[in-house]
């Protein structure tokens, strides 16, 4: 025990602050690591004067070093007991309140003696205190907040009148007569309270992580969207580009056209005026020479056949008639190049007021039902346990043993109480539905087995189509045979208990890649969200357990 006591202090070098290395004894009694003390007076060679440097003592001539043995023994056996590294007290550590020089790192509280201890320390905390134990806890440096400031003593009551920690003079004094239990008590009554949140968050933090991933979905399928309208937009505007340029060609070799065969009519006519020209001249200047004649006889016989003109280009041709100006079609042009760029600014902005339109999910029921189609059952697909009623809008579930006379048809559900619709869904879509017992809402691809395998058929429970379950106890959403229980229950409004009965609404959007299930009353209340990419047309589907049945609401129900 009196080694545990030493303190690893009392036989630091001064020069070093470092445990001792091959001690020496100066003239004063001091003791130093002998390179420690060698190097430092060393430095003072040049004085003659060698001091000593914890109490300053100065000697002359330089004195010799003596090897302090009993003090190196010491230190040796102190080196083998000494702590580790990790024992002295770093950042954040909680300090031992009884150690001198470097704090060592506390282990222990002591809640009576307001102090913390190290492992040595500690053990003679308690072997002073072995008769009288005392209540220890965690080395914390949080002990002051665990004493009552106005009786000094430990905070170990809880008062749930004033929701606050008091010691046991406190419950006999300002808070006596309140509602009061132990520390440990309160912490177990919270601990169960504790696990119940860590619950609610687990459940909060799944239904987020869900809502990321499909808010990661929902962007992936955003961006893959607007790329793919742009790559057809571009394609678009290149074809149009290409027709109208193809037009451009046309409209110039047909103004080429026209203008070849004008000119090559108007030449003719103008070679013919010029040879007509000429003979008027060559006959012009033998009239001239004939004028000046003196003969008579030579005169009136010349003059009768110099008389008569020569043979005329055809007067009734007008030689004009086909130069024709052009500046009319390029007027006409120009008016077309308005009327296209007008024409194309006004449909893209039809277009992009249609998109964001589209874009934007309804609210109110009255919003969804701009949506709502007339859904009409297939019956080449009904189950053969499935009785449909009141203009095959009621679907309801028969005895196995009572058959629908249905004749044999391949699209018909041989093993699934399961039903299709005829119509795809085309666009944004809505209906609703009435349920009772145990039932299933689906969209499906029209390529779902129909026979064969039993989960190759069942809406839900393969890559071909996507389920709603309701039921008095539960929601859940199924695909390709991954169900997911979801956090809200078919409750009833009024009374605030599970209903096994209710209205639900359908709202699918194929290229925002979405698909909603409402609960459907005085106001619509979001269930549940798919967000997936629809790569073929969807069918609504509705599959019937036993005891159940389910309608197809009107719009005006």
């Amino acid at each position: 025990m009196a080694e545990a006591r030493i303190s690893q202090d009392e036989f630091q070098c001064s020069v070093c602050l470092d445990l001792l290395k091959d001690p020496v004894t100066i003239p004063c009694g001091h003791s130093f690591c002998k390179i420690c003390i060698t190097g430092r007076w060393d430095q003072e060679d040049e004085k003659r004067v060698y001091s000593c440097p914890q109490c300053r003592q100065t000697f002359s001539p330089r004195p010799a070093l003596t090897k302090n043995t009993m003090l190196a023994e010491v230190v040796e056996k102190l080196k083998k007991t000494k702590l580790p590294d990790d024992c002295n007290a770093g950042a954040g550590d909680v300090q031992c309140d009884v150690c001198d020089g470097r704090k060592r790192k506390a282990i222990k509280s002591c809640l009576e003696c307001l102090n913390s201890y190290c492992e040595n320390h500690l053990e003679q905390h308690e072997s002073f205190f072995k008769r009288k134990r005392h209540n220890l806890t965690d080395a914390t440096g949080r002990l002051q907040e665990m004493i009552c400031q106005t009786h000094d003593k430990l905070l170990e009551v809880f008062c749930r009148t004033d929701q606050k920690f008091i010691c046991v003079l406190c419950t006999m004094d300002e808070h006596k007569n309140h509602d009061t239990v132990s520390a440990a008590a309160q912490r177990t009554e919270n601990q169960k309270q504790l696990k119940e949140t860590q619950r609610s968050f687990q459940q909060r933090i799944q239904q987020r992580e869900k809502d990321l991933q499909r808010l990661r979905e929902a962007v992936a399928s955003h961006k893959r969207s607007a790329q793919t309208a742009v790559e057809d937009s571009e394609r678009t505007f290149t074809e149009l580009i290409r027709s109208i340029e193809r037009i451009c060609s046309e409209a110039t070799q047909r103004i080429r056209d026209q203008e070849k065969t004008a000119v090559s009519r108007a030449e003719g006519q103008l070679e013919r005026l010029e040879q007509e020209i000429n003979d008027l001249r060559r006959r012009n200047a033998e009239l001239e020479q004939l004028s000046h004649t003196q003969d008579h006889i030579q005169f009136l016989q010349s003059f009768q056949s110099l008389s008569a003109p020569p043979e005329s280009t055809d007067v009734n041709d007008n030689p004009f008639s086909s130069l024709f100006s052009f500046d009319g079609v390029r007027e006409y042009v120009l008016q077309l190049r308005d009327k296209l760029e007008n024409f194309c600014k006004e449909e893209l902005k039809k277009i992009f007021d249609r998109v964001i339109l589209t874009n934007i999910v309804p609210k109110t029921r009255n919003d969804f039902l701009q949506y709502s189609h007339q859904l009409n059952l297939d019956l080449n697909t009904a189950h053969k346990n499935l009785h449909l009623s009141e203009r095959n809008r009621v679907i309801k579930f028969t005895d196995t043993s009572i058959v629908q006379p249905y004749p044999d048809h391949p699209d018909r559900f041989d093993d699934v109480s399961q039903v299709l619709c005829r119509e795809s869904v085309c666009g944004r879509c809505y209906w609703e539905i009435e349920w009772h017992g145990y039932v299933c809402i689906a969209v499906s691809y029209k390529s779902i087995s129909r026979k064969g395998r039993y989960n190759k058929c069942r809406f839900g429970f393969n890559d071909q189509s996507w389920s709603f379950f309701c039921s008095s106890s539960r929601y859940s959403i199924r695909h390709n045979d991954i169900e997911t229980e979801l956090p809200v229950k078919p409750i009833s409004r009024r009374t605030g208990v599970c209903v096994d009965h209710g209205r639900i609404g359908v709202y699918v959007d194929p290229s925002a890649g979405t698909l909603s299930f409402y609960s459907v009353s005085d106001t619509m209340s979001l269930i549940h969200t798919v967000q997936t990419t629809f790569t073929q047309p969807l069918y609504p589907g509705f599959r019937v357990f036993s005891k159940s049945s389910m309608k197809l609401v009107d719009e005006s129900e």
